[in-house]
């Protein structure tokens, strides 16, 4: 085969169970790749490839033995987010620029005991605390893809799994792994043409994963098509006793999903995602994706989720307060960076005002105001109240729809440095996001067409709890209709 790299992960497993060509080579072309394009992107913070090739050996042998997992030899790229045993895991941050973790997180550790391999750890917002990845100690990932006619201006992945989302769109990896607290999975997803999921909360195993927010953090897959992305999940998601808000429910087999026919599904359009100034091709993109829907023979009903309109404030003080409270442990004292004081407190705060970045201090500042003594009733306990009114918005709308259909993002990519001065104009590419988190609701983005600069667009469903069978199932029929869309030209190989 001439470029490994074009692959699916569906394709590429059954390439390698028919013996058509090894791990190792496989392997390789994905090391060569990441060779040659990853500092144009800066998608990967740390490539591993010795352990990869050692890990593909590996899988050659248990194919040849007849005992093959079932991402036996698929080389995944790993959000630096996820703790790897004896590989550095720095959340992209100066405070954890040293830290190896003497241990490996449930996510990863499903994945390589299906045979994954794996190529390296990916760029992200510092503590996937950004929304396109401009935030990051290693610097800002660049979007594989660029504007039409415009081969000057670099463009944000999305964040915060920008690294992920970069490295699937220009085939430096054949999946990766992501973590989504606010919509870090799907915005990446939809601004550089990949599907990603944020499954329920609960799905994914939150244990060894860098914690953000811990009410809101679930892992899921990025990749290039929905099928991989069913592929992806299953291997990812597990019932886990190590995590507390681990749920104990079977995992389905989501990829005998795809391809099933939507008729006579409810297809529920929420009339609050008709934000006031939405770009007209936003609009036509959500209009084309319910004739597609009519088309496959969904039933379309108008829903109204009334208190979506608070989702986006409301996030913004529950994220930052449990940030404030997960970062508290970053002291100097234990591991990470070490910045010395004349007392216990001057290091403190040393260790913090060196390792900590600008969005990263802000979240935590906002966070901490907002759970001191005078202000914890008047806007965290009020948050959690508003986030409960939002989850039974949700609750009451899927007892007369299976699914729901939104647009992904506000806009298509923006450029480098565009919004990266304005804190509250970046918030808002969240805004179709958040309230599947409050809600703890399972979402997807699939690519759907290309904005008018020649940049994706995506779609959003969320599903019902526990039911990412469903969104895999009517993303596949989205994938289907969409066609096959336009690639980026690989402009950063050198």
């Amino acid at each position: 085969m001439s470029d490994l790299t074009k692959l699916t992960i569906a394709q590429a497993r059954t390439a390698l169970a028919a013996k058509e060509f090894s791990a190792q080579e496989l392997t390789q072309a994905f090391i060569d790749a990441i060779a040659a394009g990853n500092e144009k992107l800066n998608a990967y913070v740390l490539p591993t490839p010795e352990l990869a090739l050692e890990q593909a050996r590996q899988s050659d042998k248990r194919l040849a033995a007849g005992k093959a997992g079932d991402l036996e030899g698929i080389p995944l790229g790993i959000k630096d987010l996820f703790c790897t045993k004896g590989v550095r895991t720095t959340a992209c941050s100066k405070i954890l620029a040293e830290f190896v973790p003497p241990y490996e997180s449930t996510v990863t550790q499903n994945l390589w005991d299906q045979g994954a391999v794996l190529l390296g750890k990916l760029n992200n917002d510092e503590f996937a605390m950004g929304s396109s990845n401009e935030t990051s100690a290693y610097g800002p990932v660049v979007n594989p893809w660029r504007r039409a006619g415009d081969d000057q201006t670099d463009l944000v992945p999305g964040g915060s799994s920008g690294g992920s989302a970069a490295s699937v769109a220009a085939e430096l990896c054949l999946g990766a792994t992501a973590t989504d607290t606010g919509g870090s999975i799907r915005q990446p997803a939809a601004l550089t043409g990949t599907v990603g999921i944020k499954p329920t909360y609960g799905r994914c195993s939150r244990w060894g994963t860098v914690a953000f927010a811990s009410s809101l953090d679930q892992a899921g897959p990025l990749t290039k098509t929905v099928r991989d992305n069913a592929i992806l999940l299953k291997a990812m998601a597990s019932f886990d006793p190590k995590d507390s808000t681990s749920v104990d429910v079977p995992v389905p087999d989501y990829e005998a999903a795809i391809g099933k026919s939507i008729k006579g599904l409810t297809v529920g359009v929420p009339k609050e995602y008709r934000i006031e100034g939405m770009p007209k091709e936003i609009e036509a993109l959500w209009s084309q994706g319910i004739e597609w829907m009519k088309d496959a023979g969904a039933k379309i009903k108008d829903v109204s989720l009334p208190h979506t309109k608070y989702a986006l404030p409301a996030y913004y003080i529950v994220a930052p307060a449990e940030c404030s409270s997960n970062l508290a442990r970053y002291d100097g004292i234990r591991y990470g960076l070490r910045v010395p004081g004349e007392d216990i407190t001057a290091l403190y705060e040393n260790t913090r005002a060196a390792g900590f970045g600008e969005e990263v201090k802000r979240r935590i500042l906002i966070g901490t105001y907002v759970l001191s003594a005078g202000y914890y009733d008047a806007y965290y306990l009020k948050a959690q109240k508003v986030r409960t009114l939002i989850k039974r918005d949700f609750d009451d709308t899927f007892k007369d729809v299976d699914v729901l259909l939104t647009p992904t993002t506000p806009g298509p990519a923006f450029g480098i440095g565009e919004v990266s001065g304005d804190p509250v104009q970046m918030y808002l590419n969240d805004i179709f996001t958040v309230t599947v988190n409050m809600a703890g609701l399972p979402a997807i983005s699939v690519p759907a067409g290309l904005s008018s600069q020649g940049t994706p667009l995506g779609l959003q469903l969320i599903g019902r709890a526990f039911d990412e069978e469903t969104l895999f199932q009517t993303a596949a029929t989205i994938e289907s209709a969409a066609g096959d869309l336009a690639r980026p030209t690989p402009w950063w190989r050198h």
